[in-house]
């Protein structure tokens, strides 16, 4: 079972999709995911495709996010479904052998997830977020323990992670925390990506 570390999610960011790539790619982040609600189809697939050309045959697999049409035509590594999506089996009937995360909010959802064989799993908000619309009620660093002691698929911590708290994270036993507004709401991304990978990898 392999972990990824640091997994970065571009949502509403501050510097170019193309920037933050070519970061990502220099920096050897392991998992980059585009999740973008509020593109249209046709500016998904551009974002997408750039992102795409930066990232192949480099250390960075090209996540998208919801889609998995548009996960096929930007030729993705990975397809990430959340509880409202599609369903895994009707996913898998469009991407084919692409590798398919899936989100998870309680640990009642990470035990039906892992039942369907996804390549890893993501479970949180571990912290209060307002990065969704509707947010998930907070699971807390308790349950995140518990999903990583049953799990067989690498597990992605992810919900209201900032350099304040991501050693309370990482104490768990967590490899992979993904991060979305501490990254993307600043223009110090490489920065915080260098402090984020340090507090990761010294504990690790």
């Amino acid at each position: 079972m392999r972990n990824f570390g640091l997994y970065v999610i571009i949502t509403s960011p501050q510097l170019p999709y193309k920037t933050i790539a070519e970061k990502c790619v220099y920096h050897r982040i392991r998992m980059l995911q585009l999740r973008e609600k509020n593109l249209s189809d046709k500016e998904l697939i551009r974002v997408g495709k750039q992102i795409r050309e930066i990232t192949r045959g480099t250390y960075t697999n090209f996540v998208i996010n919801d889609r998995p049409d548009i996960a096929v035509i930007c030729e993705a590594d990975y397809l990430h479904l959340g509880q409202d999506d599609i369903p895994i089996e009707e996913a898998r009937k469009i991407v084919g052998n692409m590798k398919i995360g899936l989100s998870t909010h309680s640990i009642k959802q990470a035990k039906d997830a892992l039942s369907k064989k996804p390549d890893y799993i993501g479970f949180g908000p571990i912290y209060p977020t307002n990065t969704k619309a509707i947010p998930d009620k907070p699971v807390g660093v308790d349950q995140l323990k518990e999903v990583l002691q049953f799990s067989n698929v690498p597990v992605v911590a992810i919900g209201g992670i900032d350099n304040s708290n991501i050693i309370n994270v990482i104490n768990t036993g967590a490899q992979n925390v993904a991060l979305v507004k501490y990254l993307m709401q600043t223009n110090e991304l490489e920065k915080r990506i260098i402090e984020i990978n340090k507090l990761i990898n010294n504990k690790s």
